[in-house]
């Protein structure tokens, strides 16, 4: 069995707009005999495998890895033709086509990628796992929003119509930016499970990306109820709680995140801020300068953590967090790539 090499970096567009992580590769047919092209580098490979794809036979493979060797440079409209190209010399080449639908979708393409990646799902019932993914953000991207969910139910082995796939479609949508439909199935999943945990969490959520924190207190507070030992919703409460200047309930909801959780850093950033607002800059230091050794990357630690030196009267530790801060911001707006 061969992995689909690449289908991570089809999932690129959906991880800039939804923040979805890619899963484990799909697998499919046996290693064609144009493979060893693989070992060289994508550039040196592209020309061999032209000169293997048009020979008259072409050689077997040739064209789907061909459109491999197009994929990896980001060359996405030769990649699809050439996948074009290996289906109709295979019709049966499952790589090629799963490719093809892969390679739409990165294309902006998602309503001409659908129909591979259903027949991708139709061949493969039991490793269709990241064939679903791809499938759900498709149908997503085409506003068919049911059919997603039925996919992404299909991937995580739910059934479409549970509590869980509504709260899975639920936390898709809000990844893609789509709070009030994400609101919408995260009601739906409570009307079929009431004590379903994380519903009220996403609701919750959908509150506070509006700025309307009184229903977002009630949601988290109803989480809290649910779900006791979930260190995220302390962090949200504490978040809740710092926008109204109820710093001391902040403090006391963040020492819970913190107590339950020492891995991440938003509650140490978040009880940071809270001491700050409360004119406390020493112990706020104290905080940022661990999240600052968990993440050195995040621009808004060193923000904060110099904003605390100032108020300590340390100019110069200051100004230095500071600079960290503007450089990191710099260095991270993202440039795309154009698509060749």
């Amino acid at each position: 069995m061969r992995n689909f090499r690449y289908l991570v970096l089809a999932l690129l567009p959906g991880l800039l707009c939804l923040g979805q992580s890619a899963a484990p590769p799909v697998v499919t047919n046996p290693p064609s005999p144009v493979n060893d092209t693989q070992h060289g580098q994508p550039q040196q490979s592209i020309a061999t495998l032209q000169q293997l794809a048009a020979k008259n036979p072409p050689a077997k493979g040739a064209s789907r890895e061909l459109g491999i060797a197009y994929y990896r440079t980001g060359k996405l409209i030769d990649a699809e033709r050439a996948f074009a190209t290996a289906m109709a010399q295979d019709p049966d080449d499952l790589e090629s086509v799963q490719m093809r639908g892969l390679t739409l979708y990165r294309l902006g393409q998602p309503g001409a990628a659908i129909p591979f990646l259903e027949r991708v799902r139709q061949w493969m019932p039991n490793a269709n796992a990241d064939a679903n993914h791809v499938l759900g953000l498709s149908y997503m991207n085409a506003q068919r929003y049911d059919e997603a969910r039925g996919a992404f139910a299909a991937q995580f082995r739910v059934s479409p119509d549970s509590a869980a796939a509504y709260l899975l479609t639920g936390g898709m949508l809000m990844d893609a930016n789509l709070p009030e439909l994400a609101a919408q199935d995260a009601h739906k999943a409570l009307e079929i499970s009431p004590k379903l945990p994380l519903a009220h969490f996403m609701l919750g959520e959908v509150y506070l990306y509006k700025s309307d924190v009184s229903h977002a207190l009630d949601e988290f507070e109803q989480e809290r109820a649910i779900n006791p030992a979930y260190p995220a919703v302390y962090d949200r409460l504490g978040d809740v709680y710092t926008r109204t200047g109820q710093y001391q309930q902040a403090q006391e909801a963040l020492t819970r995140a913190i107590s339950l959780d020492v891995s991440t850093t938003g509650p140490f950033i978040q009880m940071g801020k809270v001491f700050l607002r409360r004119g406390d800059p020493e112990s706020a230091s104290l905080y940022l300068q661990h999240a600052a050794k968990m993440d050195p990357g995040n621009y808004i630690t060193h923000t904060l953590l110099g904003q605390a030196y100032r108020g300590m009267g340390r100019e110069e530790d200051a100004k230095r967090e500071l600079d960290i801060s503007s450089q990191i911001h710099a260095s991270s707006q993202l440039k795309l790539q154009p698509v060749q």
